[in-house]
């Protein structure tokens, strides 16, 4: 009897050590080929700058290339769920891939941190998605106001022919009444389109006072350069998908003066001292281009970072209700990514509530230029 009370016992031990050291997975799907790799690499690139544990809990970061996508990236998500038991998921590289892992992720009821912005849906509409990127609105915003500072009453519009440039064009027509302005083009491009000379002549037609580039990564040089050869003189602005690096080395020469709302790791060093991710932002910047190089600080890498944060939050609190690899521990993570209360990122301050997924306010913005080929804070 003493003996097989020591058998239990040790096997109640053994159970209780190896829930205790369960493993959290983290499904990521990427566009690291494809028109979107410009975007995808850096995303992919801070998985190396953080931590082994989400929430005191070891993690395993599984990532996959979905080949800037859609279906690749449904496919992946699935892939995560069914054969890998992911406890969440982070991606993707543009809106069509993101849009497509958040049914997967509300189909499955498995967490997706996406780390591109998604159509204004309301929670009920993607009751398992959070968003780490800034809303097309909150950002298009700080763009309208610059234009309204400078008289600007015509906008020319050229963006993707898919989800993301429908965001821009969308965000820009729901502002232009309160800035002053009408949208007088809505030109159109593939991603992988390597001209747009037929978009960007009508638009010169048009003969806007500015114009509003739908975008993003290396991709959106191509209405800068265009417009620029072209002999357009007006302001030029881009969105918060197109501040990197890759942006600059494509659009060369052309780049300069292109204007653009992004996140305030950007331009960290130029923050005010009391600005509310000043800390988090420097710090994040300073590891990210110790590891990949001056200069190679981007909005993208600081949305996995903050994605990131989140996770690691959430984990906290739903390891308290589950252990990690079942459905209730999904669900518990579920309900504290909902409930995370003033999380400082490097991009912004998030605030999750059930009706609001991304959280963000105005700190999470800044407008940025070019200025001898680098993204400048403008003043």
């Amino acid at each position: 009897m003493f003996t097989l009370r020591l058998a239990s016992l040790a096997l109640g031990c053994a159970f209780a050590l190896a829930s205790a050291q369960a493993e959290v997975t983290i499904g990521v799907s990427l566009g690291l080929t494809g028109p979107g790799a410009s975007l995808g690499i850096p995303y992919k690139n801070t998985l190396q700058l953080v931590p082994a544990t989400l929430g005191g809990e070891p993690v395993r970061y599984i990532v996959l290339d979905d080949e800037s996508k859609p279906d690749n990236a449904a496919k992946n998500a699935r892939k995560f769920v069914s054969d890998d038991k992911v406890d969440a998921m982070m991606g993707s590289t543009g809106v069509p891939s993101a849009l497509a892992m958040a049914q997967v992720a509300a189909e499955t009821k498995t967490p997706l941190i996406s780390l591109t912005p998604l159509p204004p849906l309301p929670p009920e509409r993607a009751p398992w998605s959070y968003v780490i990127p800034q809303p097309t609105e909150l950002m298009m915003s700080a763009a309208a106001q610059d234009m309204k500072k400078r008289g600007v009453k015509t906008v020319g519009f050229i963006g993707y022919s898919d989800s993301w440039g429908d965001l821009v064009y969308n965000a820009i027509t729901a502002l232009a009444p309160q800035y002053g302005y009408k949208v007088v083009t809505n030109e159109r491009f593939g991603r992988a389109d390597t001209s747009v000379a037929g978009q960007v002549l009508k638009i010169i037609a048009a003969a806007p006072d500015a114009v509003v580039v739908g975008g993003s990564g290396a991709p959106g040089a191509t209405p800068q350069i265009a417009l620029v050869e072209r002999g357009f003189k007006g302001p030029i602005y881009h969105n918060h998908g197109t501040v990197n690096l890759a942006f600059i080395q494509t659009a060369k020469k052309a780049a300069e003066g292109a204007i653009a709302p992004t996140g305030p790791l950007i331009v960290a060093e130029d923050l005010p001292a009391d600005y509310a991710t000043k800390a988090v932002s420097l710090d994040f910047v300073k590891r990210y281009e110790a590891a990949f190089g001056a200069g190679s600080r981007n909005a993208f890498s600081g949305y996995t970072y903050d994605g990131v944060l989140l996770l690691d939050a959430g984990v906290r609190e739903a390891a308290k209700k589950a252990r990690p690899g079942t459905p209730e521990f999904r669900s518990a993570l579920r309900d504290a990514l909902e409930n995370v209360k003033n999380l400082i990122g490097s991009h912004g301050v998030y605030t999750m509530t059930p009706g609001n997924h991304n959280g963000e306010d105005e700190r999470a913005r800044v407008l940025v230029h070019v200025v001898n080929g680098e993204w400048k804070l403008a003043k």
